[in-house]
């Protein structure tokens, strides 16, 4: 069965998509983050950042259930991923929609397959019904008009709609978004930035986007979280503008001002 929050978590859930507390994730005795706490609010673009090597995928595999943490608690909407049933944490992966970096679509199915896929593995819905889902999905990320075409013949940034498309089509209210703007160029990017703002206003969708890229994290984040794998912690948390002007720490401050590392230490020497 479930285990149920502390009162101490409890009371800081309720206005939680997400709750992270107290995380230890690694491999065997690598480990990537410790005592990691931190919340994404409903309705919330939250990005997680940080250099190569970091932890930010491993992080989001962490928070869909993919991998089991050494230590800590994960809530989804309250309830626990780390220590729920099987039966349990499949219901709360419902709640979950996942973009991977590359789209991840299967290159025997046409788009419309694609983001059906998930209605046929799992539903019992007629196909009327389910190619009306899809279309509609397929219409909110501007992608009606491809539905026929195969992945292969896909741009990358067409890729990467159909894949938010499909990563909505069980009904998820949390979207868990990969490496989004990752070899797409800046237009291509700022239009999928757009897309995902107007998804989560118009639907009310919450967001978990990994990202470096900074454009895109000025764009969109209402909040971010930076880890560090030298101190294997969170070491910012906060609105990016905040961050990159407030910011005390000089890894933060040299991550959202894209200094290099002589950069940097000339900025420290003369701050």
């Amino acid at each position: 069965m479930t285990t149920s929050p502390s009162p101490s978590v409890a009371s800081h859930v309720s206005n939680n998509a997400i709750s992270v507390r107290n995380l230890r994730m690694g491999y065997g005795s690598r480990i990537l983050l410790e005592d990691a706490s931190f919340d994404v609010k409903h309705g919330e673009i939250l990005v997680i950042l940080g250099g190569s090597g970091c932890g930010k995928s491993s992080l989001m595999k962490h928070l869909i259930g993919l991998y089991a943490p050494l230590g800590g608690e994960i809530l989804i909407q309250g309830k626990s991923m780390v220590h729920s049933s099987p039966a349990e944490k499949a219901i709360l992966q419902r709640q979950l929609g996942i973009m991977y970096q590359s789209g991840a679509l299967f290159g025997s199915l046409n788009v419309l397959q694609n983001v059906r896929f998930p209605l046929d593995e799992f539903t019992d819905l007629a196909l009327e019904k389910k190619n009306l889902t899809a279309r509609l999905l397929l219409n909110m990320v501007e992608m009606a008009y491809a539905e026929s075409m195969m992945p292969e013949e896909l741009s990358g940034g067409m890729l990467k709609r159909a894949g938010i498309a499909r990563a909505m089509a069980l009904g998820a209210n949390i979207i868990m978004l990969d490496e989004p703007s990752a070899g797409l160029d800046p237009i291509t990017a700022a239009n999928l930035d757009q897309t995902i703002i107007k998804l989560r206003d118009s639907l009310g969708f919450t967001f978990v986007v990994v990202t470096h890229e900074l454009e895109s994290i000025f764009t969109i984040a209402d909040r971010a979280i930076m880890l560090d794998p030298n101190t294997k912690s969170i070491i910012a948390q906060g609105e990016p503008k905040a961050l990159k002007e407030h910011s005390n720490d000089p890894k933060v401050r040299q991550f959202f001002n894209r200094l290099s590392d002589n950069q940097q230490a000339v900025s420290t020497s003369h701050g």
